[in-house]
């Protein structure tokens, strides 16, 4: 299977392990607690496959910086968390790193 579609399947995996810690509420709710742990399990799994053909640094900047401005995206839909120009614009860095060490790495 294509690295990036693993690590995009580990991306995916980490955002829902992540959203499902809200309402897991500290690991006092069995089956959002259950989804955590699949979640992220998952989630090392991918990209520890993806990790035998992308460098780590990439690998982990993709999986790290797209992870977090998902789950910061399913704080605002899901969780009604608050959005402002400061949060969008630190997302946008994220974002823009991310692309700058994909493409450092390129060629």
């Amino acid at each position: 299977m294509n690295s990036y579609v693993l690590l995009s399947l580990a991306i995916v995996s980490e955002v829902f392990g992540s959203s499902m810690l809200k309402a897991s509420n500290g690991f006092k709710r069995l089956l959002p607690s259950i989804a955590v742990v699949a979640g992220m399990g998952l989630a090392f799994f991918n990209l520890s496959l993806a990790l035998k053909e992308i460098p780590l640094g990439t690998a982990y900047a993709i999986w790290s910086g797209v992870g977090t401005a998902l789950t910061a995206l399913v704080g605002v839909l899901v969780y009604k968390e608050s959005l402002n120009v400061k949060k969008v614009a630190g997302l946008l860095l994220i974002i823009g790193g991310v692309v700058l060490l994909k493409l450092s790495t390129e060629g």
